[in-house]
């Protein structure tokens, strides 16, 4: 289905479509606050929040950022499957106003007390679902209301996670709830994104082999991976957990090896798809290592690949394809492409390897400036895109 189009004039360009605030705002604030991290991290500086300096990094990664380019996600995907307009304008506007709100929130919160810091965070994630809600309902679009489940679970983390912070002084169980409901998210999207771009690029650039369409296994490698990350998030050290966890890893290596990746060496754009979805089964596997043999392998080394390596280069992968398309820019990585993926690539390979305990603090300090690199350098590369009316000489792009 054609993307609605915008009323010309009505809205600036930024204001436009959701992908445009949220996407160069979250990659602003994942550039930045990992430059904050590091100096946070070694008692250089400090935050205003009630939350201890591990909690703020990691909320922030996936109630700051992943928030952000998940409504932005969202709202560009859903007028595609509805064929309705696109939240735009005000309402728009203070959604982003809502986001922004919430990362003072959560950074003051030992000021405002950590309750009103809980209720103003917590709204954002709130506000998108029952916007998101709205819009699929209105466009009787049911079969795409199971999208919101993650979202819902990420709500529930988020909520949590204020909770066990403060009662207990540190997140344990929402960390985990929240990690988990991303790699679904994960897999859910990049299962409708990676064979659909996959398929089309070789129909046209290299004849052959396709992907395999969506069936029974992959339903019921989700299934399975969402109960073994269940198990996980509430039993961590259950040796059953462990093992359920090693059996999604080979389930979803199967389900990567079945959408041709290793046919897209020439399209980075499509390629790093690809990439980003391997480090599901590393990171499940990790996982389970950390719970079967913790001897030799640290929780953090599964934690990172899903951080570092799913989301971070999912996310920036979706980012710079969507962005591209959807102001009207050839579906083509280029050099701007190229830099951010080698970048974000390299953050996750550093991270996970001094999670896995390699030497010298150069790795880490590597990885927070190769991240740094991969989301400032797509704000710079890409931010005059996100503010700039759409191109109208090409076709409208799919983002689902």
């Amino acid at each position: 289905m054609a993307i609605p189009r915008t009323r010309p004039g009505r809205h600036p360009a930024i204001l436009s479509y959701g992908f445009r605030p949220f996407f160069g705002l979250g990659a602003l604030y994942a550039g930045l606050s990992i430059l904050f991290w590091l100096p946070l991290l070694h008692g250089h500086l400090a935050t205003s929040s009630v939350f201890v300096p591990v909690d703020w990094h990691v909320h922030e990664l996936l109630f700051g950022y992943l928030a952000a380019v998940l409504t932005g996600f969202l709202l560009t995907a859903i007028p595609n499957w509805t064929g309705r307009l696109p939240v735009q304008g005000l309402p728009l506007l203070a959604l982003v106003l809502l986001w922004l709100a919430g990362r003072f929130a959560v950074f003051y919160s030992a000021q405002t007390g950590w309750l009103l810091a809980a209720l103003i965070d917590c709204a954002f994630l709130l506000a998108v679902a029952a916007a998101a809600t709205v819009e699929i309902v209105a466009g009787r679009n049911w079969r795409n209301l199971k999208v919101l489940i993650p979202v819902a679970v990420l709500l529930a983390a988020n909520i949590l996670f204020h909770i066990e912070a403060h009662v207990e002084g540190l997140s344990d169980i929402a960390r985990r709830l929240a990690i988990g409901g991303a790699i679904v998210l994960v897999m859910v999207i990049g299962g409708r994104l990676i064979p659909s771009f996959t398929r089309n690029w070789l129909a046209r650039e290299n004849p052959g082999r396709l992907p395999v369409p969506l069936n029974r296994f992959d339903m019921a490698t989700i299934l399975l991976t969402a109960l073994a990350l269940m198990a996980w998030t509430f039993w961590p050290e259950r040796a059953e957990a462990g093992t359920a966890l090693l059996v999604a890893a080979f389930l979803n290596a199967i389900r990567l090896a079945r959408w041709a990746g290793d046919r897209t060496l020439r399209d980075p754009l499509v390629l790093i798809l690809h990439v980003a979805y391997a480090f599901v089964p590393l990171g499940l596997f990790l996982t389970a290592l950390a719970i079967l043999l913790p001897e030799i392998v640290a929780t953090v080394a599964g934690l990172h690949t899903f951080g570092v390596g799913a989301i971070g280069t999912m996310t920036l992968a979706v980012m710079v394809r969507a962005t591209l398309g959807h102001t009207g820019n050839p579906l083509r990585a280029g050099r701007a492409g190229s830099f951010v993926f080698a970048a974000i690539l390299i953050a996750a390979a550093a991270r996970i390897a001094a999670a896995l305990g390699l030497p010298g603090d150069w790795l880490l300090h590597l990885s927070a400036l190769a991240w740094a690199a991969a989301f400032l350098g797509f704000a710079l590369l890409y931010g005059g895109m996100l503010c700039r009316p759409r191109r109208q000489a090409a076709k409208s792009p799919q983002i689902s």
